[in-house]
């Protein structure tokens, strides 16, 4: 058996394809996580510490990937709390929602307070501190995206190609969807509740409450599309605003 044997099967494909389907929307949630948080940092800093993010969520979901015996043993019960059994993914679920609940909420009130004394704080994020918070996220998004994986295909080779292309997608698209949550605050405070929501579902998976994904991902969507809406209305009512502004100086 050869690691590429696959390559002559049509099924294999289709799993390949649709896996790295899968992995492009599991990776939007660490797009716009990624994007909020390299919004506090300067400008010419923002480009690389993307492309580092997202290089460390690559070498994440790889290192899982070629620790798979590691990755299945997650989910056998590491000790029992209240009659629940809590296996090691179950802890990594439920530490990541809570920290994406802590940050998100922090992120609001940043974006809500506006004394000079909390802007400067908030401008003063390092790049350490920054590249920091997004690896401890990228092993929790990581680790959800590496057991679907194994539980959709057999063959190691194809879960790296549906990693390899899925992060690229996300690179090649991080800095456009990073620019538009910058350019319109109201997306930001948005993409903000969606994080909390998404880390509500993670604590809710950490406890074997399954939370259909279906479900949150079309309340996103009708969410951005409603938002998207409301841009496009308060972009004519300013042009309008400015048109009979320019009427009456003339």
């Amino acid at each position: 058996m050869t690691m590429f044997e696959w390559i002559a099967s049509p099924e294999a494909w289709i799993a390949l394809s649709t896996l790295i389907a899968l992995e492009i929307v599991l990776g939007i949630d660490n797009i716009i996580f990624i994007s909020i948080l390299v919004g506090r940092l300067p400008p010419a800093q923002r480009d690389k510490a993307r492309r580092l993010g997202l290089g460390l969520a690559m070498l994440a979901r790889l290192t899982l990937l070629f620790s798979i015996v590691w990755v299945m043993g997650l989910v056998e019960p590491w000790f029992h709390l209240f009659g629940h059994a809590v296996s090691g993914r179950d802890l990594i679920l439920i530490v990541g929602g809570l920290f994406l609940i802590a940050k998100s909420t922090h992120e609001i009130h940043a974006s809500l307070e506006i004394s000079p004394e909390h802007s400067q704080s908030t401008q003063a994020a390092s790049f350490g501190a920054i590249l920091a918070q997004i690896a401890l996220l990228d092993i929790v998004f990581s680790l959800d995206s590496v057991i679907t994986a194994v539980g959709l295909v057999e063959h190691l080779s194809i879960m790296v190609i549906a990693v390899l292309v899925s992060v690229s997608v996300m690179l090649f698209s991080a800095k456009a969807i990073g620019d538009f949550v910058d350019e319109h605050p109201t997306i930001k405070m948005l993409a903000l509740s969606f994080l909390i929501l998404i880390g509500f579902t993670l604590i809710a998976e950490g406890f074997e409450i399954h939370v259909p994904k279906g479900y949150i991902y079309f309340a996103m969507a009708f969410s951005f599309g409603v938002e998207m809406l409301n841009i496009r209305v308060r972009r004519k009512r300013d042009a309008k605003t400015i048109h009979l502004a320019r009427k009456l100086t003339q």
